[in-house]
């Protein structure tokens, strides 16, 4: 293989870059701003300086920051260990590191490139310095680098003793040694660019018709992912495959989730509107009379599971034109049963994204994949049916939990009516959704946001029969995802960065170690007039800051509530925290996601801003 380029920048003595010039398949470049007459004079400098003349794989740079010979460097390793700088020192270094060296990193680090930053302990500003310095007080290196679109992937000790004749001299331009001691290399890697989505056209199945439409903006990456395709090996298709795999061992198991349409037609019933995405079909492409009525009875199966339908039909619902992107798979489970194609005793699997309204919390999902289970077993053993299942997902866990090492899960099946009125999102709509018996969760705290990971759900009359009982089970598989394999924020689910999967070969599971440490976040206010009389839809207002930031709003917090005295009217004022999970997010664009939700908040919301 060919060598690796490795770019030195700012050496002082030169020993660092003398001590590597001997490394394996390594072709060193060291640079300084000084010239070669100024850089030798600094204590060993010019011994180093012959040294690496004299190896044949390193070179020195005079009077040169790196850039301008066309080279692509694999490797940019910069040392600026400057302990006992004040305040206004810091300011200054800050300053030049801004202005120049990540960016400059940017033109001439090759694409899986790496760029090191030595600095003292607690220089940094991230939590791996023990002690940690004030904010102010620190170079804030991750912001910095954010700007320039690299995150901070690696932090490891830099230890200089075992380097072998490496001097750590030229403290402030003198002869002086640099204080080492719990130096950290801050190790960063470049971000994914930001995704430019452009307006989205997608095609589904009608009924009979095909029909298209366009994709709501916030869930243009989301749709049409192929997740849980069989050449996948994403998270989610690992447990889905597993859980069915297991299963399949107990019951007779049929696989019909192929053709399963995105879009339901007419009245959610029981569910709140806020909730669903509305769709409009593309001009000239709603289905005909005939479809219509097919539809709106498709319609009626997406009110409560297990309870008659007359009735939510007719009670104020939208006009059966409207379109929905689907929020759950129930429906499709009802209409296989009301089609006769049900063979009681086989446990019918569907499985794919559901998509649904929801406020921005680490556990709250706007779309994610489900898999649903249904059985129809003899009326009398519903219960027994419904621990049946739950001991084989509970098998099914700890046999993945094995492959990942990391903290047992505990599964509890719990009943609905222990659980209070504050409820996870996922919870929280399938209640909507139907009558659930038991909620299955996962943890020490089963009321926990983010704990429940699933429904079980027994109709007694969903088949009009006397002798059989509808048993079913819903399974959010992004949450079961994040818990074995320990990822604390869905966003890094839905990732368009390789190294994500990466770590998955094959689709085994294992512990998740993220690219992205320590990532900034900018905390902004917003404070705006409620129109007179009328309600604030909060679900529309986060579902407008993920439109607007691409996702990168993870907290949302109310602030303030304020009465006008005397005329009544009502502000509000929120918290909105801004921070990416997988990529490089700066100030600026942040500042500028910022004022773009103002703006929207204002044309779609009817607030006036304060």
């Amino acid at each position: 293989p060919p060598p690796r380029r490795v770019l030195l920048l700012g050496e002082g003595n030169f020993s660092f870059a003398a001590a590597l010039c001997g490394a394996r398949a390594t072709h060193v470049v060291a640079t300084c701003y000084e010239s070669e007459e100024e850089a030798a004079g600094r204590g060993a400098a010019a011994r180093s300086l012959r040294r690496l003349r004299d190896s044949g794989g390193c070179a020195p740079g005079m009077g040169w920051d790196g850039r301008g010979d066309g080279c692509c460097w694999e490797l940019c390793w910069h040392h600026r260990c400057h302990p006992g700088v004040t305040q206004s020192g810091i300011a200054l270094t800050l300053l030049i590191f801004c202005s120049g060296f990540p960016s400059s990193c940017a033109e001439v680090l090759a694409q899986e490139g790496e760029v090191h930053v030595a600095l003292c302990n607690g220089q940094g500003g991230t939590p791996a310095d023990q002690p940690r310095r004030e904010w102010h007080n620190s170079w804030q290196i991750v912001a910095v680098a954010a700007g320039a679109g690299f995150i901070l992937s690696h932090v490891h000790p830099f230890k200089a003793e075992t380097i072998e004749g490496y001097k750590c001299t030229g403290y402030r331009s003198q002869d002086k040694s640099f204080c080492v001691e719990g130096a950290l290399n801050h190790i960063f890697t470049r971000s994914t660019a930001p995704m430019c989505f452009t307006p989205m056209t997608c095609q589904t199945q009608l009924g009979n018709q095909k029909v298209s439409f366009q994709v709501p903006q916030v869930l243009v990456d989301k749709i049409n992912r192929g997740f849980l395709e069989v050449n996948s090996s994403h998270p989610v298709r690992t447990i889905k495959e597993k859980l069915s795999a297991g299963l399949s061992q107990v019951f007779p198991l049929q696989n019909i989730s192929s053709c399963l349409p995105l879009l339901q037609q007419g009245c959610p019933g029981g569910v709140c509107h806020s909730n669903i995405f509305w769709i409009t079909l593309s001009p000239g492409e709603a289905p005909g009379t005939g479809k219509m009525s097919q539809g709106l009875a498709d319609a009626a199966l997406c009110s409560h599971f297990g309870q008659d339908t007359d009735e939510n039909v007719q009670e104020g619902c939208p006009a059966p034109e409207q379109f929905y992107l689907r929020p759950s798979l129930l429906p499709h489970a009802r209409a296989i049963m009301k089609k006769g194609a049900f063979s009681p005793g086989t446990l019918q699997v569907l499985s794919g994204p559901v998509f649904r309204k929801c406020r921005i919390t680490p556990h709250s999902m706007p779309a994610f994949h489900e898999m649903l289970v249904v059985l129809a077993v003899s009326r009398g053993t519903e219960n027994s049916c419904v621990q049946v299942l739950v001991d084989n997902i509970k098998t099914t866990m700890n046999s993945l939990h094995q492959g990942t090492s990391g903290v047992k899960p505990s599964i509890s099946l719990q009943e609905a009516a222990s659980f209070g009125t504050e409820l996870g999102d996922f919870a929280a709509f399938e209640r909507q959704l139907g009558e659930i018996q038991h909620f299955l969760c996962v943890g020490t705290e089963p009321d926990a946001p983010g704990s429940c990971v699933g429904v079980m759900r027994a109709a007694p009359d969903e088949l009009k029969s006397h002798e059989l009982v509808v048993v079913s089970a819903s399974l959010n598989l992004d949450l079961l995802a994040m818990l074995l394999c320990g990822i604390s924020d869905w966003r890094m689910l839905w990732t368009w960065d390789r190294r994500f999967l990466r770590q998955f070969p094959e689709g085994k599971l294992r512990l998740f170690q993220s690219f992205s440490l320590y990532p900034p976040s900018y905390v902004h206010d917003v404070s705006f007039w409620l129109p007179d009389g009328q309600d604030f839809d909060e679900v529309a207002f986060h579902t407008l800051a993920r439109r607007v930031s691409g996702e990168m709003v993870v907290s949302i917090q109310l602030r303030d509530n304020f009465q006008q005295p005397g005329t009544g009217r009502r502000s509000l004022c929120y918290r909105v925290t801004f921070q990416s999970c997988d990529r490089a997010l700066g100030c600026r664009e942040a500042a500028e996601m910022q004022l773009h939700l103002r703006e929207e908040m204002q044309q779609h919301l009817g607030v006036t801003l304060r």
